[in-house]
């Protein structure tokens, strides 16, 4: 162990501290499947004393001035920027992002999100009137106090800043427990903040598991809210844990995102649809992992979808290029394997990939791009979300039959429509179940709340929606005007 990275230390109240009792855990390369560091999970004292520290920093945290707590977040950028390479090795290494791809997007996320809560926060409005009906009614927009907050390892700084950010700006104190697959992004996020000169208290760090430190938090007397991304399952574990303290619970789950393309769609959209579905390997909650296809155009998708997925490229992360990685670990490959088997015992045409790693590989957790023909909506590989670069491919009819595919899941996250029709376009984003459409390969606009609703959560994160759902709303009549 003495060539590992020691990574075993948390943060809280403002310095470094040892855990406080051993409890070594390997970080693991899924490129090379070697441990390249080893962290320590946290027990009850631990989290303990990072509530603790956050309990007693809010008082003064949260009556700082906006422009105050908006100087430490603009510092925070900077800092972000500065060390931008280092960030993406971070998550190169831990999550298996390929190089290029992790300062261009993963690193980029982060930055992101930075950006638009600043700008977001420079605008908000912490105490405005009801209405020009009631002007002496008054809605304060106030900090809900000590956050909880649990991200994952599939896109690290897109949702540690989505999270840690927001709470910060709006008066909370937290204490971030990151996934404890991919924690080293977050530790270096952690250093970050402690660079642009934060208070102590006001973040803190306890890496640990979803049983350990995740649940010890849910259930915490002293945590106010908890603002969790992750699997459905552990969302409603969360639910359930956070429930006999009454506390906030915020929750951005998973997805099965479908890609309703018609037959007079620009022709880039089906390539486009299988990058969208395999990129990050496949390891992204709003994916568009089931491509609907208009009937005249069906068997050209498949074609056109079966090409892009063979000339999609795979090798480690620690390679330069526009291929796609491993997916995370062990546990994840295995689970997508049994999936890609699922879809050909069930039935479906198996038109690209298939199971086992891809040729020339017999190392990492790296899975072949599939491509599934012919599938129906009943079918295993149609229905659960399986994290990796495999894409379904469905045939409809009619703009009713595909809007009835699309909608039947248990998710609601993103749906995405490729069509020149722009009343076509118009009518089918307001029937679309699902927190977010995106239409014609066209991005949502900076500041966009991310979230969905059913089995993806109801989160709403980024933008001023952000800021709010890490706000609590106080009503208030007879307003002195003028004071």
């Amino acid at each position: 162990m003495a060539d590992l990275l020691d990574k075993r230390k948390f943060y809280i109240d403002g310095e470094w501290t040892e855990p406080s009792r051993p409890n070594d855990l390997e970080v693991i390369d899924p490129s090379t499947e070697e441990a390249f560091a080893v962290i320590s999970l946290g027990g009850q004292q631990d989290t303990d004393r990072a509530v603790a520290a956050a309990k007693a920093a809010f008082p003064a945290w949260s009556r700082t001035a906006p422009a105050e707590r908006l100087a430490y977040i603009e510092k925070l950028l900077a800092i972000y920027n500065r060390r931008s390479d280092e960030m993406a090795a971070a998550m190169t290494a831990e999550m298996g992002a390929p190089s290029d791809m992790s300062l261009a997007y993963q690193v980029e996320a982060g930055e992101f999100h930075i950006t638009n809560f600043i700008t977001a926060f420079r605008n908000f409005e912490f105490l405005r009137p009801l209405g020009a009906h009631a002007p002496t009614t008054m809605v304060a927009w106030e900090p809900i106090g000590v956050v909880g907050l649990i991200t994952p390892w599939n896109w690290p700084m897109n949702q540690v800043t989505l999270k840690v950010v927001p709470a910060l700006l709006a008066g909370n104190t937290t204490v971030l427990k990151p996934s404890e697959i991919a924690p080293l992004s977050s530790l270096l996020f952690a250093e970050m903040l402690h660079e642009a000169g934060l208070p102590k208290g006001v973040f803190n760090l306890v890496n640990g598991d979803g049983n350990g430190v995740g649940t010890q938090l849910s259930t915490h007397p002293d945590v106010d809210m908890i603002s969790f991304t992750g699997s459905t399952r552990a969302g409603i574990a969360i639910t359930k844990a956070a429930a006999d303290t009454l506390k906030k619970v915020t929750l951005e789950l998973g997805g099965k995102g479908a890609n309703l393309i018609f037959a007079d769609a620009d022709r880039k959209s089906v390539e486009w649809g299988v990058w969208r579905c395999f990129f990050n390997s496949g390891q992204s909650c709003n994916a568009p992992t089931r491509m609907l296809v208009e009937r005249p155009a069906y068997e050209q998708a498949v074609e056109t979808a079966a090409r892009a997925a063979r000339a999609t490229g795979v090798a480690s992360a620690h390679l330069p290029g526009d291929h796609i990685g491993p997916v995370v670990s062990k546990v994840q490959w295995e689970k997508i394997q049994d999936l890609i088997q699922k879809g050909i015992d069930e039935g479906a045409r198996l038109v690209a990939g298939g199971p086992g790693l891809p040729e020339g590989v017999n190392r990492g957790y790296y899975v072949r791009p599939t491509v599934f023909a012919d599938v129906n909506n009943e079918m295993t590989i149609a229905r659960q979300e399986i994290f990796g670069p495999v894409l379904s491919i469905i045939p409809f009819d009619s703009e009713d039959e595909a809007i009835e595919i699309a909608n039947d899941t248990v998710y609601g996250l993103t749906n995405f429509v490729q069509t020149e029709d722009g009343a076509r376009r118009n009518r089918i984003a307001r029937r679309l179940r699902a927190g977010m459409i995106e239409m014609n390969r066209e991005s949502r606009g900076a500041g966009s709340a991310f979230g969905g609703i059913k089995a993806s959560g109801r989160a709403r994160e980024g933008g001023v929606m952000g800021l709010e759902e890490f706000m609590d709303s106080k009503h208030i009549s007879a307003w002195a005007l003028g004071n």
